[in-house]
């Protein structure tokens, strides 16, 4: 039996739509993400026998009919369909997957991702051209529909599934998370028969990237964070130093063009004795890779010493505010004094920080915002990113913005017209169009500053690598920062 996954286009006009990014959008850095979540559901269903089609409209940038036509050459005979969807694209995903139930009747279509997730009951209610969904996460929940299908079963035994039966929707018991993650297949392995890797940007890393997980689920709890809150919950599940090994050792065989690896755990750093694990092995097999990862500002020396000589250079904290009032608020479980300890720690190891920050959470003024500035003009990290607070369905984030009335709940609203991110907050201290000022002006204060300049010049001359990203990433950014 054959099963088409397709993450749908959306806006291919005005380019590549990251669906998978943490807040999916068209990004002015030209960034696109791997749909690695529809990826790793695929590599299941292949596992257990399915033939796979796998169709990522954004990276190619197929619109609606281009997208079509590939179904109709590689999938017209396909029993399930599954599709990727976002927050921001909901009603067009909807709209798309009504499109295949048009065109193939006798298919399951079946939604997967965070928004339907978090909205079944709604999701399912905007047309009734759509199967079911996939709650929370998904690769076992695919599988299983599959076997149904195929077996001719019954689809009440499905954990986790959303489905109709005579035209009532069903909510199936959730399912069990996943524990042992080295039974799914290596992404990279899919990503080498199924995917291009010069279709995807990951603008903090080398090109080409691969980007892989390790693990799933977060500990923390960040309240604004939509995949732990919707998808993976907070207990982090690990793959085994061993199998991580493996995969990186594929893709060293395998992708002799691709010049890094993007570890996109949630907070790859988080349980320490394993991260050791993993840098011991790269040193002893003397694996050449260079590779970069979320880290958590709780990141000690020691291991970031460790992590540099075993290949990583730069680590992606999400600092978000140097008011410890608002990551008390957010429940951020961090400390300012931890974030100045982490910035200093890794230029002491000779690990560079690309720093995110964030305005616009509970207790936000313009003071706190100007702190929040003055502060990561003083850590001087090698890149930093300032963006208003997102808060997607699911999340405390959201709850808090929309009892609150500083939402509307709209999705429509989430992205503009040429698909970038929207700024959907307003709150009474701050309106969506100041956090959005200060934002653009937080980034040209800290880009067009000589100290910065000079700085990506020398890094630059020490590493080729890093002086493209530089070039391209300003390329990108040229007409935000001046507009």
């Amino acid at each position: 039996m054959k099963v088409c996954f397709i993450n749908p286009p959306f806006k291919p006009e005005y380019g590549k739509f990251s669906r998978e990014s943490r807040s999916p959008s068209i990004g002015h850095s030209g960034v696109l993400y791997y749909p690695l979540w529809l990826i790793y559901a695929a590599c299941v269903a292949e596992k257990n026998g399915f033939e796979v089609v796998f169709i990522d409209a954004p990276a190619k940038q197929l619109n609606k009919e281009q997208t079509l036509e590939r179904v109709a050459k590689e999938a017209s005979d396909a029993k399930l369909f599954v599709f990727d969807t976002s927050t921001p694209s909901i009603y067009s995903d909807v709209e798309f997957a009504g499109t295949i139930k048009d065109k193939y009747p006798e298919a399951f279509t079946m939604l997967v991702g965070t928004h339907p997730s978090a909205t079944a009951d709604e999701t399912m209610g905007i047309s009734d051209k759509i199967d079911g969904l996939a709650r929370h996460e998904y690769d076992y929940i695919v599988r299983d529909t599959a076997i149904v299908l195929r077996d001719g079963g019954d689809l009440s035994t499905v954990m986790g599934l959303t489905w109709r039966k005579d035209g009532q929707v069903i909510h199936n018991p959730d399912a069990e998370h996943i524990t042992d993650l080295d039974e799914i297949p290596y992404a990279a392995d899919f990503i080498k028969r199924h995917l291009t890797v010069t279709d995807y940007v990951f603008p903090a890393a080398a090109f080409p990237a691969i980007q892989i997980f390790t693990g799933r689920g977060c500990p923390a709890q960040c309240n604004f964070c939509v995949y732990p809150q919707t998808l993976h919950g907070h207990k982090y599940r690990l793959r085994s130093p061993e199998n991580v090994i493996g995969e990186i050792e594929y893709i060293l065989k395998n992708f002799p063009d691709v010049k890094e690896i993007v570890f996109e755990d949630d907070t790859f750093t988080i349980n320490k004795k394993r991260m050791m694990e993993i840098c011991n092995l790269i040193l002893e097999r003397k694996i050449k890779i260079r590779w970069l990862c979320n880290a958590r500002v709780n990141l000690d020396y020691e291991t970031m010493v460790l992590m540099k000589k075993a290949g990583c250079h730069l680590i992606i904290p999400g600092i978000e505010s140097v008011d410890q009032q608002i990551l008390n608020n957010i429940h951020k479980g961090t400390t300012v004094e931890q974030i100045e300890e982490y910035v200093a720690n890794a230029r002491k190891a000779g690990l560079m920080i690309h720093a995110c920050y964030m305005v616009g959470n509970e207790g936000e003024t313009h003071e706190t915002m100007e702190a929040t500035l003055a502060a990561a003009m003083r850590f001087k990290t090698d890149t930093a990113q300032f963006f208003p607070l997102i808060p997607y369905p699911g999340t405390g984030a959201y709850e808090w913005a929309k009892s609150n009335g500083y939402i509307s709940g709209k999705y429509d609203d989430y992205i503009l017209e040429d698909g970038t991110l929207n700024c959907i907050v307003n709150t009474p201290a701050l309106s969506a169009k100041e956090l959005v000022d200060f934002c653009q002006k937080a980034r040209k204060k800290y880009y067009l500053r000589p100290w910065y300049i000079f700085h990506r010049i020398v890094r630059g001359l020490m590493d080729p690598e890093d002086l493209k990203r530089s070039f391209k990433a300003f390329k990108k950014l040229k007409e935000t920062l001046f507009k």
